[in-house]
């Protein structure tokens, strides 16, 4: 049986999968969540240490990545660095990576401008939720408790997080691939996974749905994992 690997992005904090977690394991299943709120806290490249902190976070497989939004960016390099473990690789809400050998980045031009005018002088960025009003994000996480939790946990990242390059190994989409979707944002991306010849599946809601309805979410998984 394989253990759900939960990767949030590094843009927010392991609170975004724990509901999930506690699903899983309550239908015993096994499930880690690595944190990966310190992996800019020094120079970049930055990838390096997202890796490093979910291999170490992570038993012997198989396993199931599941990674949420551009933390699916890091998908390949986890599925080369735990080779042969790795049976599936599921995406809830997810950047996409490519397929072919070459780099990506976490943004794409047209979202940069917009980052670039959130910087602070030393090229920071404010926390992620402090980039939207504050009525939507109480919009996204309706139950205050979640929310002060969600939102405390919050990294500040550094811009050139989003400027440097990710490598993207060769084949690493040889594992079983399946990808979940929520809001209008990745329909594009929920299309393309599918041209791939993958699994796809809506359950509608926003970005962190997987926090308002973890149960659904954990279904997915369990189907997609199987």
């Amino acid at each position: 049986m394989d253990t759900f690997v939960l990767v949030h992005s590094p843009s927010v904090g392991p609170s975004t999968w724990t509901p999930v977690a506690e699903i899983l394991r309550s239908r015993g299943r096994a499930a880690v969540v690595p944190s990966l709120v310190d992996v800019t806290a020094g120079p970049g490249p930055y990838w390096p240490r997202v890796v490093a902190e979910v291999a170490a976070s992570t038993p012997t497989g198989p396993l199931a990545i599941v990674a949420h939004s551009n933390a699916g960016l890091f998908v390949p390099l986890i599925v080369e660095a735990l080779r042969y473990q790795v049976s599936s690789a599921l995406f809830v809400d997810a950047a996409l990576p490519p397929r072919k050998t070459g780099t990506v980045r976490a943004a794409e031009p047209e979202f940069l401008e917009f980052l670039t005018g959130l910087a602070d002088d030393s090229g920071m960025l404010p926390r992620w939720t402090d980039w939207w009003p504050e009525e939507d994000v109480a919009a996204l996480l309706p139950d205050e408790r979640q929310r002060r939790t969600i939102v405390t946990e919050q990294p500040r990242l550094p811009l050139d997080y989003y400027t440097r390059e990710i490598p993207v190994p060769s084949r690493w989409d040889h594992v079983r691939g399946a990808y979940l979707w929520f809001g209008e944002a990745y329909a594009v991306l929920a299309k393309e996974a599918g041209e791939r010849g993958w699994p796809v599946t809506r359950i509608p809601g926003d970005h962190l749905h997987q926090v308002i309805d973890p149960e659904s979410v954990a279904d997915w998984l369990i189907s997609a994992a199987r």
